[in-house]
């Protein structure tokens, strides 16, 4: 059986089910775009079937093209595992790592799970706290990587973005807002730099918020905003549609996004190792996907 199907050219194939098209996946190749077209030819006439559809206005791909992503995912995973364990250098040592409470519950725990099959000689410790906090701790020498929140605009050139959000003021349906009088907010907690924004930009715009519930976690957010306890800012994934969005009252949010950031100086091989694996996870997977 001579058909095969070659690790670069399932590589390339993921690449441009991420980016969009063939033009793009080059560019983030860093290699021509003939070059990624022969990867795919091949895989095509290996598999005697077409896999991009090659017509404007229509799916990037065939059906077989997009049962072949799916393949291609796993096949990637499984060679890269085999390298990671089977290889002659495994990587060892001590990663301490800081979460937001969010993302524990979102895909990057999956990738922590696949990380230590990955690479069992690397010890991870996690602590979970708000982001302004994890911050604090990975400025202090006291984590290797956080997984965190922050605003667009805070953004360094050195972080893993693992997804983009917007950031929205909510309320019950049944909560009428009387903007005159001192508005009940939700928050997290002291850390939460939402209500720093809040606080810090409701105040310039004239209104006064009361801080009557604080909360580390979503789902109790949630759950106040549902009954009618007060005000909170939201991002997109946890607004569900019982929860009504507050349009020209408030000052408009920032945007926000979810990174990795190592911490600075730090050159170690578990830590350059963990963030490939989130990396390839963000390569390989819809926002959605990795952030539920």
């Amino acid at each position: 059986m001579s058909e095969r199907l070659e690790i670069d050219a399932l590589r390339a194939l993921l690449t441009i089910a991420k980016h969009g098209g063939v033009t793009r996946a080059a560019s983030h190749l860093n290699v021509s775009q003939s070059a990624v077209s022969h990867k795919i030819r091949r895989l095509e006439q290996n598999l005697d079937c077409s896999l991009l559809t090659r017509r404007p206005g229509e799916p990037l791909f065939t059906d077989a093209g997009a049962r072949l992503c799916d393949y291609a995912r796993r096949i990637v995973d499984l060679h890269d595992e085999a390298l990671a364990t089977l290889g002659k250098k495994p990587v060892s040592g001590k990663i301490m790592l800081g979460m937001t409470e969010d993302t524990t519950t979102s895909g990057i725990a999956r990738i922590l799970g696949r990380f230590m099959r990955l690479f069992p000689n690397v010890k991870v410790q996690t602590r979970t706290s708000q982001s302004l906090c994890v911050q604090e701790w990975l400025r202090a020498g006291d984590l290797d990587v956080a997984v965190m929140q922050i605003f667009r605009k805070d953004i360094l050139p050195e972080d893993l973005i693992l997804f983009e959000d917007t950031l929205h003021w909510v309320r019950s349906p049944d909560l009428e807002l009387e903007t005159d009088l001192s508005i009940p907010f939700l928050s997290f907690d002291n850390y939460c730099f939402y209500k720093r924004w809040a606080f810090s930009e409701g105040l310039s715009m004239g209104h006064t918020f009361e801080s009557i519930l604080e909360c580390p976690s979503s789902a109790g957010i949630q759950s106040a905003v549902r009954s009618g306890l007060g005000v909170a800012l939201l991002n997109g994934l946890h607004i569900t549609p019982d929860i009504s969005i507050i349009e020209g009252i408030f000052p408009k949010p920032p945007d926000i996004v979810f990174i990795a950031r190592v911490r600075a100086g730090s050159d170690s091989a578990a830590v350059k190792a963990l963030v490939s694996e989130i990396g390839k996870e963000v390569q390989a997977s819809s926002p959605l996907k990795l952030a539920g």
